[in-house]
């Protein structure tokens, strides 16, 4: 592919595949956050219990741990352009029995839904991610995937309060109907994307499957992705799990403090991704994610401990949303790194593992932090997982793919 323009322009002026492909993720991951949030809202207000909401989420997100590189093999076996279409088409359906819920008794139609959804889910982000550079000149990759990593911010904010608004004024229907549409929309706009096919080739999904592992194991690349994702999915799970009690009872602020240190962290990684995107770094994707990792790693440590000197509210807002902009291009500089250590033929399979390692690792730091903020205190935890950001920074660094 050529760039007529340069610049963000030619993506996404100029780009018609990548527009639509950026859109569709867009519109079906904020009927996502739509969903998910009207219905752990309505499950709790039909049975009361905290426990049936945990355990709906364990069933959405339970998927993505186990099936995840047996999902990124389907995207490398079939024609992603149609496993998109096919997989957003069998999600809008599989929310219909949602409708049929009344009384607290049903709630495993509930659980059901959930953990069809999940497992469908699991399919989409390593076909997105491996589809991204057939539509996408190499010199733009950075560019292209720091936006596309940022609509799920922008999703998680239009999501969750569209989400919140629907259960209250048209219950639980009107939420699954705005998921279904979503989907659908998502799914017309994908099956119109002109991508090559993929030739029929001779392994078979097992086959992909394998080879995938083997890359995992084999190479290099592959390797130090995996080793990061690890590091990096247990600070997520840490951090996840401590931000209630660092602004409760670190910093001493309220429910509301709360909900604006998480609507800051979002509204600060939108603006570092359209920075990454405006200005992409010239560097190496290794040394981009490496350099932006260590320089986020450094900004969540001084978020966590100045506490320590000066308890109050405002420099946390100042330093998470200042802290998007390298996340944001750290994000970036991962995903074209794992775009171009694997071939086109084990794509959705790298990406595959990855999610599964980011999974089962971000459950893992959940239960860490939970002994850990009871016994070393939640700052000190906190910034363990820093730490953790600047040590795996300086591993991508020191890697060497010879």
């Amino acid at each position: 592919m050529t760039e007529t323009r340069p610049g963000i322009r030619a993506l996404l002026g100029g780009n018609r595949d990548y527009r639509r492909l950026l859109v569709a993720g867009l519109i079906s991951q904020t009927g996502d956050w739509v969903v998910g949030t009207g219905l752990a809202f309505h499950v709790y207000r039909l049975t009361g219990s905290t426990l049936s909401t945990a355990i709906m989420l364990l069933a959405s997100r339970l998927p993505d741990v186990v099936l995840g590189s047996v999902a990124g093999a389907l995207a490398d076996r079939w024609d992603r352009r149609r496993l998109l279409v096919a997989t957003d088409v069998l999600l809008a359906l599989g929310l219909l029995p949602l409708l049929a819920v009344r009384e607290p008794d049903q709630v495993w139609i509930v659980y059901g839904v959930a953990l069809s959804t999940g497992v469908l889910s699991t399919v989409l982000a390593p076909a997105q991610k491996a589809l991204v550079p057939q539509v996408v000149a190499d010199s733009q990759l950075v560019r292209a995937n720091a936006l596309h990593g940022q609509t799920g911010q922008v999703a998680r904010l239009l999501g969750a309060m569209l989400g919140g608004v629907a259960v209250g004024a048209g219950g639980l229907a009107a939420v699954v109907l705005i998921d279904v549409a979503s989907f659908l929309l998502s799914a017309l706009l994908q099956a119109t994307l002109r991508t090559p096919g993929r030739p029929a080739g001779a392994a078979t999904m097992g086959g992909h499957w394998i080879a995938g592992l083997r890359l995992a194991t084999r190479d290099t690349g592959v390797r130090l992705l995996v080793a990061y994702m690890v590091i990096t999915g247990l600070g997520e799970g840490i951090f996840a799990t401590l931000a209630a009690p660092f602004v409760s009872g670190v910093l001493g602020g309220d429910g509301g403090a709360y909900g604006l240190f998480l609507s800051v962290q979002a509204v600060g990684g939108i603006a570092g991704g359209l920075v990454v995107a405006l200005h992409p770094s010239r560097a190496a994707p290794r040394v981009l994610l490496g350099g932006a990792t260590v320089a986020f790693g450094v900004m969540d440590l001084a978020l966590f401990a100045y506490p320590l000197a000066v308890p109050a509210l405002w420099p946390a807002l100042v330093l998470i949303g200042l802290a998007g902009v390298p996340a944001a291009a750290a994000m970036a500089g991962f995903t074209t790194l794992a775009q171009s250590v694997a071939g086109d033929d084990h794509r959705g399979s790298v990406f595959g593992i990855l999610g599964s390692a980011q999974a089962a690792t971000a459950l893992t730091g959940m239960v860490l932090a939970g002994m850990l903020g009871g016994t070393i205190g939640v700052v000190p935890a906190l910034c363990l997982h820093a730490a953790g950001l600047i040590a795996a920074g300086i591993m991508a660094l020191a890697w060497d793919h010879a």
